[in-house]
């Protein structure tokens, strides 16, 4: 089992696909979100706000899933399951980087007063893809 991204895998993250991220509520019952996606030398990444259901799921059990689909080709995907560190150093400056990546924009537009952003880092214990050349 592979458990870092190929060259080819961290090419498909860079677009602005989004991904689904699956974490797992109180009742083990699954909670997914529609996220942006980031991937840097440090690995794949998300990012989120304390308060919400994901960190309050992950502080809690940390096991998650990550699939990605490419919106123009769906046989072409990428699908990460492990478990999250929530890291609060660096979360303000990932959000507008993704704002930029997704929207366009330098700045998040959609942030709330007094809202603290979260990044949450996947320690991948398994990755597969298809139609990505590896």
């Amino acid at each position: 089992m592979r458990t870092t991204v190929t060259d080819s895998e961290r090419a498909f993250l860079e677009n602005p696909y989004a991904g689904v991220v699956t974490t797992l509520g109180r009742d083990g019952s699954p909670q997914s979100t529609v996220v942006w996606v980031d991937v840097d030398d440090a690995g794949i990444s998300v990012n989120t706000a304390y308060g919400r259901v994901k960190p309050r799921n992950l502080v809690r059990d940390p096991r998650i899933s990550l699939v990605v689909v490419d919106p123009g080709d769906p046989y072409r995907w990428l699908k990460v399951r492990g478990t999250a560190t929530l890291v609060d150093e660096g979360a303000d400056a990932q959000i507008d980087r993704l704002s930029k990546k997704y929207t366009g924009r330098d700045v998040y537009a959609s942030r709330q007063p007094g809202e603290k952003r979260v990044s949450v880092r996947f320690a991948a214990e398994r990755i597969d893809s298809h139609g990505i050349d590896a």
